[in-house]
């Protein structure tokens, strides 16, 4: 198989799960100011979510311009991420329509924990099928970014279930983390300096 079914297989999906989000946006009935203020928490979810999404389309485009094979650990692990990523909606809206109480709060956290090890674990297949000396393996380096993420994740869940907004301080922290770009893939791939251990 072709990298570039997997690449548009992916956009695809990512696609539809920001489409499906926005839909859960529904259009207020009332023409006033409060039923606006009343979609405030969905809103802010949905940004939030939104900008995970697009976080995680940035890096997985870059991500897959490393692989020069494709085999079945690479697929599986590809949809194992997607299949997290597909539970966003439904967390951001569960979060978004109960104003950010606890459980939801929590759930939240769960499938961006999980994301994150998905994300880690199609990092870890592409390199076991190339090779720890292929561009990836060297870009990413030690991955401090990734695994603090995980940590944070880890202590916000639970955290939720003591003050929600703490935990969604924590998890827009983690999206903060990662709003540029990670450059280290381009850069090992242009051979633009030397490749950064972070």
């Amino acid at each position: 198989m072709q990298k570039n079914r997997i690449e548009s297989f992916s956009d695809g999906v990512l696609a539809i799960i920001i489409t499906i989000m926005v839909l859960g946006l529904k259009v207020p009935h009332e023409v006033s100011l409060h039923a606006l203020i009343e979609m405030v928490p969905l809103f802010l979810s949905y940004v939030l979510s939104f900008i995970y999404i697009a976080i995680y389309w940035n890096n997985h485009h870059h991500l897959l311009h490393t692989i020069q094979k494709i085999n079945g650990s690479i697929l599986w692990a590809n949809n194992n991420l997607l299949f997290w990523l597909s539970l966003v909606p439904f967390a951001t809206a569960w979060s978004g329509e109960n104003h950010f109480t606890a459980l939801p709060v929590a759930l939240y956290g769960m499938v961006l924990l999980m994301a994150a090890v998905a994300y880690y674990i199609l990092t870890m297949t592409i390199i076991a099928a190339h090779g720890k000396d292929s561009v990836l393996a060297q870009a990413i380096g030690k991955d401090y970014k990734g695994k603090i993420s995980v940590v944070l994740y880890v202590v916000a869940v639970p955290l939720a279930l003591l003050n929600s907004f703490v935990a969604l301080g924590v998890y827009a922290a983690v999206a903060v983390m990662w709003l540029i770009p990670d450059s280290r893939i381009e850069r090992a791939m242009h051979g633009k300096g030397p490749v950064s251990k972070e």
